[in-house]
């Protein structure tokens, strides 16, 4: 806990037990017994954390096979057009769940994520092809069997598993899925997903391996829905629920990204009655005679804002194409104030030459159309190559900072003043080290840390960096950095 900067609580809630357990634990009072639990703290410490009297006793942990080594000094210059959401993607893949007709995405992203969801699909019974050259993805699914998600380890792999909840019961009636995994960023509880449906009036039965959601009715139990925050995904679970039922119901305090609204349009060019896109309030009409059709996945702002940055820390020429510019507005704003050279105009970024920056008074993350979660690490990098003092204000997630113990390794000169904000003082020359991805966008700011230190640079569980970057390290080279993929040996 002390490497990881957590607290009881934090360690309770990434192993799911009560945080009574941690404390009999660390007071020799007990010891785990749950399988999955051990699993779980095996993947965090191995054998500095866990002694088995039996080593056959060990679990298993496939080890990442790659990681990426990148050199320093490096300038980017060229172009790179933004491929699809990930974020995007994902909720509107799951919505093709919702009808027997065949649904068609364009701009779909390879990252594995998307490799996984596709995946389940077909092994549900669904009928997919991925033509990876056209980008497009065709999904019939006109016969599944949902039961398979109860047992699934591939939906312990990523977060976004649980964007199958809805579509699925307002289809089926009921669904049963293990719990799902993703990036260890802090405490992303189901709740907002579970009591909206609850509300709705589903039946919810949890457990800490699996949910089990069963719809019966043929309206809803009540039809206004409070959120407790604009949760993007408990937002794209329950419109896509909503939609999927012969009944009108409203949403209050639900998220407005790019990536939500187009999963909006999706449903609502499928037949359900959408009012408020764009809003906290949301109006639906569903119908049980959703139709297929062609959809667009948006290009993905967080890959524009990670690119961009390591663009202005290159000081190079570099110009980004397919950029939806009201979602970093932002991101903009707070670039501006450091003082790096930037442009945008139509569908276009361009960053590009010297670039003399200096600190921000406070980066603090929010909801939409705030500053972005996903986008606070690779600026966090950025804020130590700026003259003065910055405080990061994370408000979402207690674990997003754990990047910084990272950075520290390479130099860089941080105060960690609790789990939810730092100072970072600038300008710190980074030196090369070998670094570890805590979670995806923190796997990335690692990787452009090491563009600009001095040395080598090793940016380990790059798996996670896979998981929403498509073809990073290439794209990468393609404007000029040295970057490659290593694979560990055997």
């Amino acid at each position: 806990m002390e490497n990881n900067r957590w607290k009881p609580t934090d360690l309770a809630e990434k192993l799911g037990v009560q945080r009574q357990s941690i404390h009999n634990w660390m007071d020799g009072n007990s010891t785990p017994k749950n399988q999955e639990v051990i699993f779980r703290l095996y993947q965090l410490g191995g054998d500095k954390l866990l002694i088995f009297d039996n080593p056959e006793d060990k679990p298993r942990i496939p080890k990442s096979n790659h990681f990426f080594q990148v050199r320093g000094g490096v300038t980017l210059n060229g172009e790179l057009s933004i491929p699809g959401s990930k974020n995007g993607a994902l909720p509107m893949l799951c919505a093709a769940l919702l009808t027997t007709e065949t649904c068609i995405f364009e701009n779909v992203p390879e990252i594995s994520d998307i490799e996984l969801l596709l995946d389940i699909f077909e092994k549900m019974g669904a009928k997919v092809v991925w033509d990876k050259e056209k980008k497009e993805v065709e999904v019939t699914a006109a016969t599944i069997d949902p039961s398979i998600l109860a047992e699934s380890p591939e939906i312990r792999k990523f977060r976004a598993s649980i964007l199958m909840l809805g579509p699925l019961l307002a289809r089926c009636g009921k669904v049963e899925i293990v719990q799902p995994g993703g990036c260890v960023i802090g405490a992303r509880p189901n709740d907002v997903h579970t009591n909206g449906f609850m509300t709705l009036g589903a039946t919810v039965t949890q457990s800490e391996f699996s949910i089990r959601c069963e719809f019966e009715r043929n309206s809803f139990k009540a039809n206004q829905v409070l959120m407790p925050e604009a949760s993007v995904t408990g937002t794209e679970n329950l419109a896509m629920f909503a939609a999927g039922v012969s009944d009108e119901s409203e949403l209050f305090f639900t998220a407005t990204e790019t990536h939500v609204t187009e999963t909006l349009r999706m449903l609502q060019a499928m037949g359900a009655e959408i009012e408020g896109i764009g809003s906290h309030r949301l109006k639906i009409r569903g119908t049980t005679k959703l139709k297929g059709g062609r959809f667009r996945i948006p290009p993905d702002y967080l890959l524009a804002g990670t690119y961009a940055i390591a663009g202005v820390l290159t000081q190079g020429d570099l110009t980004l194409k397919n950029v939806y510019h009201t979602e970093l507005l932002s991101f903009y704003a707070l670039l501006r104030k450091t003082g790096a050279s930037f442009e945008f105009q139509g569908d276009t970024l361009r960053v590009f030459g010297k670039q003399n920056l200096k600190a921000i008074s406070k980066l603090k993350t929010s909801i939409f159309p705030g500053f972005p979660t996903d986008l606070q690490s690779p600026f966090g990098v950025l804020l130590t190559q700026c003259e003065g003092e910055s405080m990061v204000f994370e408000t979402l997630f207690e674990n997003r900072l754990t990047y910084l113990s990272e950075l520290e390794k390479m130099g860089a000169n941080i105060t960690l003043m609790n789990s939810h904000q730092a100072l970072i003082r600038g300008k710190t020359n980074l030196k090369a080290r070998q670094v570890q991805s805590w979670d995806l966008r923190a796997g990335a700011a690692m990787v452009i840390a090491g563009m600009i230190a001095d040395g080598i640079t090793s940016v380990t569980n790059i798996n996670y960096i896979d998981r929403g970057y498509e073809h990073f390290d290439q794209n990468l080279r393609n404007l000029g950095a040295s970057i490659e993929r290593v694979a560990n040996p055997m």
